[in-house]
């Protein structure tokens, strides 16, 4: 069999770059992309010196579609097919309903749903004809959501909104694509010990936040599984008293 590749979003830091690292470690092929050519420099040459694998940087910015599109395009002249996409890019801005910018909300549209489904749209060809030829594990699309997409919190509505959209795009996916061997899974964590979430760190401890290593092995999980399985979304949520929270 020929050697398995991924796409990682969001891949030069935090859950992007660790689920880039297992993947590596496990014989993918890699392109990894981010909007810091820097950062996404370094992270590429330390998977490389840790692991061995082919990993390939690409530039590009979730809020351009354009860049979005050339994405893919540039993983597929590399590597051919694609037997993984992980959508890992993301970002948040904390806000009510009420008080929120639209200039705000929108590039959370663009960057949470927008840039995920034009890379699916982009990617399916690749995809098919990956499963195709590993029919027995198929090809595998896996999406950072998350808890709050799955019930509110009071000042992330539009964050949480965006995260719905992508759960529920994951449904459909698998829906109309289960038959060619292509499936979809939304991994919908609460706080995880990122950059991201740094501006909680004042009401709440890291030590109390999921690890990247929590996220990524889901996602190497699901790569692992066979084609007859879908599985729609994983809701992790944190140790504590209230199980519905992020």
């Amino acid at each position: 069999m020929s050697i398995r590749s991924a796409l990682v979003t969001g891949g030069s830091r935090g859950i992007g770059a660790e689920v880039a690292r297992r993947l590596a470690e496990e014989g993918y092929h890699l392109t990894i992309a981010a909007r810091n050519q820097d950062a996404l420099t370094d992270t590429a040459a330390r998977l490389r010196e840790q692991t061995g694998a082919e990993v390939y940087p690409v530039v590009a910015q979730m809020n351009d579609l354009d860049q979005v599109r050339a994405l893919v395009q540039a993983h597929a002249e590399r590597f051919a097919g694609l037997d993984a996409l992980v959508l890992s890019a993301g970002t948040g801005t904390a806000g009510t309903v009420a008080d929120m910018p639209s200039k705000t909300y929108e590039r959370m549209l663009d960057v949470n749903f927008r840039a995920p489904i034009t890379l699916i749209q982009a990617a399916l060809p690749l995809l098919r004809k990956s499963a195709a030829a590993d029919p027995r594990r198929g090809a595998k699309i896996v999406a950072l959501a998350s808890i709050t997409g799955v019930i509110g919190e009071a000042g992330l509505a539009a964050y949480g909104a965006t995260k719905a959209a992508l759960i529920s795009l994951c449904e459909t996916v698998s829906l109309e694509e289960s038959a060619n061997g292509v499936t979809a899974t939304a991994i919908s964590p609460g706080y995880v010990d990122t950059d991201m979430t740094a501006w909680k760190r004042d009401v709440l401890d890291q030590s109390a936040m999921l690890t990247t290593g929590d996220i990524a092995e889901m996602v190497l999980a699901i790569t692992r599984l066979s084609r007859n399985a879908v599985i729609p979304n994983i809701v992790i949520s944190r140790a504590g008293e209230q199980l519905w929270r992020a």
